[in-house]
């Protein structure tokens, strides 16, 4: 198979057509080999329009998801990014294209490493990788210029406003299924949040997620 005619492919008509014309982002999207980083069985769906699974029953976001997402986040070469849920890498390699440093977290040890792996392979060196519960932020490497919360919460927990910079950015799926939202939120001056919705999916939640306050009248 060709995977450079299928990624140029998947490009033009499910990437630009999102929407996602960044250049620095089309341009980390066509540097990065996604199909190293899909599970051996379905390296031939590696530019399909739907999400891959991967071990433990969690997934890779479809192609065009993963670029819309990194565009929203508006990364510069100096920002520090949190991700929460490293999956397959995938999307950690492409924000480390585009940002200072990206410190990604998952819970899962063998996800992980597998992910270090695809990532070494890559040539990554800006991106680090930690194993644990990421449900409440990473406080160590806080503040950050972008996060990138992989899995659904039905509400944001206050923890990741208060880890982000002023004038950073942050993007999360929120709500339950089925009706998710993807939701951009701008620190755009101290205290001050400001949210745009960007599309509807549905996906896995977050695991270890902080449970929403229940009201007893």
């Amino acid at each position: 198979m060709d995977f450079d005619i299928l990624r140029r492919t998947m490009i033009d008509t499910q990437i630009r057509t999102w929407d996602v014309l960044d250049p620095r982002v089309l341009n980390a999207v066509a540097q990065v080999k996604r199909e190293d980083f899909v599970a051996a069985p379905y390296r031939h769906l590696a530019f399909a329009d739907f999400t891959l699974p991967l071990a433990h029953g969690e997934t890779m976001w479809s192609p065009k998801m993963e670029a819309r997402v990194v565009q929203e986040l508006d990364l510069r070469e100096q920002d520090r990014v949190l991700e929460i849920g490293t999956g397959s890498g995938y999307l950690t390699a492409l924000m480390a294209q585009l940002a200072g440093m990206v410190h990604s977290v998952e819970d899962r040890a063998d996800l992980s490493r597998t992910a270090a792996d695809h990532l070494r392979t890559q040539g990554v060196q800006n991106a680090c990788l930690h194993i644990g519960d990421g449900s409440e932020g990473w406080a160590d490497n806080a503040p950050y210029d972008a996060i990138c919360i992989t899995g659904s919460l039905p509400v944001l927990p206050d923890i990741f406003k208060q880890q982000l910079t002023v004038g950073g950015r942050l993007v999360a799926i929120l709500g339950t299924g089925p009706a998710m939202g993807v939701r951009r939120i701008l620190h755009s001056r101290p205290g001050v949040f400001e949210s745009s919705e960007l599309f509807e999916t549905e996906i896995p939640p977050l695991r270890h997620q902080p449970l929403p306050a229940h009201f007893v009248f």
